[in-house]
């Protein structure tokens, strides 16, 4: 026996008659059918699934050496009885039970399993359905739509709707419903299986105002994205995390209007990032755990600015596998952006001290204002800069820099890897030859310094020298004063002064800083005042 499309026999062995490529809910785990029919060696009626969840199948659609379907993963198939699949019920029949229910008090239950919905609207008694502006439909086994007009009159003003981890099986399946909700703007559709249409452009009435589309964790391919966007003419922010998404390809008069980017937890080809630079409107762009390890913009030369991603403000590059400083140089090239999150990648966890870590990509970025999320103050940039500067001022001089403007000529191997270099000291002046440091290994950095410590307001006290690493911060250091001078609970202020910069007093005005990042060295007098 088969059913009408959309109906779910109460017989064992029957099916809908549109069954393969349908998707259905068995044992709480999705899959989709592949195959319905009789299995060698045994009685009745069974469905050849693929599980979302590979680990839950057993092989790969065969069965005694005869295959009867095939799947992406070896274990990724079964076969079930019908009894145990459930089709699902319509968008109707799960707003009717998700809200009219909810409304009455009474227990929400699909396929014998009871929802639980928080974080969306709900109804009072007083309210009506057919006002709702939010709809969350998350995780009620929908297939689709078998009424006519039916939607449009009874959630007509819907804006948000969130249809996540459901039974729909195609874009024409989810086209059939929201083409009836034309204000809508927010499209919630994770964990999905949605084959695409042959023809999307044949789709377009059906999403015409969507601004907002998440799609993550719906196996869908970059190929298969493009394929599909003529569809969301207007949207702006797309979320793709945790798809199948390896190479990217340009977008052609497509996604045009993108403002915001989620690639995340997808193995995304280093190489092929740039065939999504040209996105004129592109401001955030989601690169979290993508696998990414180089990025270049060879467009341009060292210290100039790409054509690439012209409106980025902020990229994050969180939980990647970049190594190299050089691939920091390159974001420099990037003309628009202010905000870079990237921490948990390999070149920022080898200097072990984060601080230093953060100042290197301060001083290689000039544009940032945040970094990871902390704002970037004038002072951090000044410091930051200055340190750089007298950090790599040997390497400036060994390739051919020089005090003197008419001599200076470092070389196109150093201006490559520091190519802010040039800039920073036309914008400080070049350091002085006592200032210059050289890369030195991290035990060196925490050597100790000798540093005395004078109350300049009372002269009774005597001058204390202490020996304390330059890796200390300004907290601590306060901290070990309060005991040294016996004064618990005032309020410290810290400057210093040194040999080279007589009559100068420097304040020490961040006790988060380091001793280091004021660039307090060996043998400087630190002024203690409190009040």
């Amino acid at each position: 026996m088969r059913v009408r499309d959309g109906e779910q026999s109460t017989m064992e062995d029957a099916v809908p008659v549109d069954a393969v490529g349908r998707r259905i809910v068995c044992d709480e785990e999705r899959a989709t059918v592949r195959y319905v029919g009789t299995v060698t060696a045994t009685k009745g009626m069974w469905l050849g699934v693929e599980w979302d969840n590979p680990e839950r199948g057993k092989h790969d659609g065969s069965h005694q050496g005869v295959g009867y379907f095939t799947c992406r993963h070896p274990t990724g198939g079964s076969f079930v009885r019908p009894k145990k699949a459930s089709f699902g019920v319509d968008y109707l029949t799960a707003l009717r039970l998700r809200y009219e229910k909810e409304r009455e008090g009474e227990e929400i239950t699909i396929s014998s399993r009871t929802l639980e919905m928080v974080g969306f609207q709900k109804l009072t008694k007083e309210q009506r359905v057919e006002n709702l502006k939010e709809v969350a439909l998350r995780h009620c086994e929908i297939w689709g739509t078998a009424s006519g007009t039916e939607i449009r009159k009874t959630t007509p003003d819907v804006e948000l709707l969130d249809l996540s981890q459901n039974l729909l099986s195609s874009w024409e399946a989810l086209a059939a419903i929201t083409e009836q909700l034309k204000e809508l703007r927010t499209l919630q559709l994770g964990y999905n299986r949605l084959t695409v249409p042959s023809d999307s452009s044949t789709l377009t009435h059906a999403f015409p105002n969507l601004r907002v589309l998440a799609l993550a964790g719906c196996a869908i391919t970059w190929p298969e994205v493009l394929q599909c966007a003529c569809m969301w003419p207007r949207v702006e922010e797309l979320y793709l995390s945790e798809n199948n998404i390896t190479e990217l390809q340009r977008p052609v008069d497509v996604l045009q209007s993108l403002t915001h980017l989620d690639l995340s937890n997808n193995s995304i080809t280093s190489e092929t990032l740039t065939e999504i630079g040209h996105l004129p409107r592109l401001v955030t762009l989601n690169l979290t755990n993508t696998g990414l390890t180089v990025i270049e913009f060879n467009d341009v030369p060292p210290g100039s600015k790409t054509a690439m991603f012209p409106a980025l403000q902020k990229l994050s590059l969180m939980d990647n596998k970049i190594a190299e400083w050089r691939v920091v140089n390159e974001l420099e090239k990037l003309a628009s952006l202010v905000h870079l999150i990237l921490q948990r990648n390999p070149v920022m966890d080898g200097e072990r001290n984060p601080q230093t870590a953060r100042q290197l990509v301060i001083a290689r970025v000039g544009q940032l204002l945040q970094l990871t999320g902390s704002e970037i103050h004038s002072t951090d940039r000044r410091g930051a800069e200055l340190d750089y500067i007298k950090t790599f001022g040997m390497q400036w001089l060994a390739s051919g820099g020089h005090w003197e403007p008419e001599k200076n000529h470092p070389s196109a191997d150093f201006t490559t890897q520091h190519p802010r270099y040039l800039t920073l000291i036309q914008k400080y002046g070049a350091p002085e030859e006592s200032e210059l440091k050289p890369e030195i290994p991290f035990a060196l950095k925490n050597q100790l310094l000798t540093l005395t410590f004078v109350c300049p307001d009372d002269m009774d006290r005597k001058p204390i020298q202490k020996k304390l690493p330059c890796s200390m911060v300004v907290q601590k250091v306060k901290g070990l004063l309060h005991r040294l001078l016996k004064l618990p609970g005032a309020e410290l202020r810290l400057s210093y002064t040194c040999s080279r910069m007589e009559g100068i007093e420097i304040e020490i005005d961040n006790d988060l800083k380091t001793m280091q990042f004021y660039s307090v060295e060996d043998g400087d007098s630190v002024l203690v005042r409190w009040s």
